[in-house]
């Protein structure tokens, strides 16, 4: 398996990983094994992601659930992996410096129009006393203009800023624009893949 890695989450110590294209497609089930090889938690939560702006906090209580109607997943707990799926949709890796919170967000059109970014940010402060000038958030590979008409990833960076956060990472990526690399539901007609996005602690 090939991964993309980002050097503002790795000098924080996190754990994360983007996977690319690759043949055969990876699927649900080969989760656990993606995990490992990234060398990520083998506990993990994912999210049933329904393009809305649901966000829930997750505990290894809830390891190997796929969490009903929720988009974003945030935790304070070390040794758990946060997971989501994207084919054009942008994933979002939050982490707080100060209390070592993270959460990881899948927005597409509806769900940035929808402000689950916002909420999860908002939720991270909330639950577990972080500090949006501490956070960093990194916006991973989306589809962008050209290839869509609606810029929603300048949307997501715009949100950002107005929560405060204080290191904001656009990849600038486009998954419309290196079949190569990326799958792209808009550019392949609903016939692809999907990349799996994971965080942990």
């Amino acid at each position: 398996m090939n991964f993309l890695r980002f050097p503002e989450l790795s000098v924080r110590g996190l754990s994360h990983a983007f996977t690319l294209r690759s043949d055969p497609p990876l699927m649900l089930g080969d989760v656990p094994e993606i995990l490992q090889e990234a060398g990520l938690p083998e506990n993990y939560v994912m999210g049933e992601q329904t393009h809305g702006s649901g966000v829930a906090v997750v505990s290894k209580r809830e390891a190997g659930r796929v969490i009903p109607s929720v988009d974003g997943l945030v935790t304070g707990e070390k040794g758990l992996a946060l997971v989501v799926r994207v084919a054009d949709c942008g994933p979002i890796w939050i982490h707080c410096e100060k209390t070592g919170a993270i959460g990881l967000v899948h927005s597409g059109r509806k769900g940035t129009e929808l402000g689950v970014v916002r909420v999860a940010i908002r939720t991270m402060r909330e639950k577990f006393g972080c500090d949006s000038e501490k956070m960093v958030a990194v916006l991973g590979p989306c589809i962008r203009p050209p290839h869509y008409d609606v810029p929603f990833a300048d949307e997501i960076v715009r949100q950002l800023r107005a929560e405060g956060v204080g290191e904001i990472v656009d990849t600038k990526l486009c998954t419309a624009s290196d079949p190569q690399k990326f799958y792209s539901y808009r550019a392949e007609k609903g016939k692809t893949g999907r990349h799996f996005a994971m965080l942990s602690g």
